[in-house]
């Protein structure tokens, strides 16, 4: 049985985001995962999978995790030396950046050079934040957490910030809203996705049991 840590910093979706993934491992992986929400230093550091998701300002979720004694440390302990599956959702993404230029400038995670910018689209008629579905543009649809997904499917976004990432092989989707935003990163045993996928409905669950099967 898996140990599969939902991290709560004080911010996100984290009670729709616990149904999402107890659905998926019990209907699609066999009932082999354990969803636990905390932020127990100790469970996280011993976790067999990482899932991070985040609302609202870069800063905030940012103080949220540095405010939780240990629980830096214990991610690093996880997902960096043990390397256990790291799925961010939205600012749970953007903190694997190295910087986050939302009010100033905060330091991220580190894991994935680059910084969290603004949207500023092209198309002065799009509004800011982006919010409501978008289609996927798939730039590496053989990475295993992308397996059943395909171009053109709907993903949920809520978000005034994006991910700028340093090298472009950690880019794996992105979206059009005036000028390509992330929608989807990662690199050896990390994934973020910039939306939501427990209200994507079926693409965001598909995405879930493909993270649940990783093994990276």
């Amino acid at each position: 049985m898996e140990t599969i840590a939902l991290v709560d910093v004080g911010s996100g979706n984290l009670r729709s985001a616990a149904k999402a993934l107890e659905r998926v491992a019990a209907e699609q992986c066999g009932g082999r995962g354990q969803v636990h929400t905390t932020s127990d230093p100790d469970l996280v550091a011993r976790a067999d999978r990482i899932v991070l998701p985040g609302q609202g300002a870069f800063a905030a979720v940012a103080a949220g995790l540095a405010g939780i004694d240990g629980l830096r440390e214990a991610l690093d302990q996880a997902v960096r030396v043990r390397a256990r599956p790291y799925l961010g959702i939205c600012v749970g993404m953007q903190l694997m950046a190295d910087i986050g230029r939302e009010h100033g400038d905060h330091a991220g995670l580190g894991w994935i050079g680059g910084d969290v910018v603004p949207i500023a689209p092209a198309d002065p008629t799009l509004k800011v934040p982006q919010m409501g579905w978008n289609d996927l543009e798939l730039l590496q649809p053989s990475h295993p957490v992308l397996r059943d997904l395909a171009p053109g499917d709907h993903a949920y976004f809520v978000h005034s910030y994006k991910f700028a990432v340093a090298d472009r092989r950690d880019l794996l989707a992105q979206v059009e809203y005036g000028g390509g935003v992330a929608a989807i990163v990662g690199r050896d045993n990390l994934v973020g996705t910039q939306f939501h996928p427990e209200k994507s409905q079926a693409v965001g669950l598909k995405l879930l049991a493909a993270f649940l099967a990783w093994r990276p």
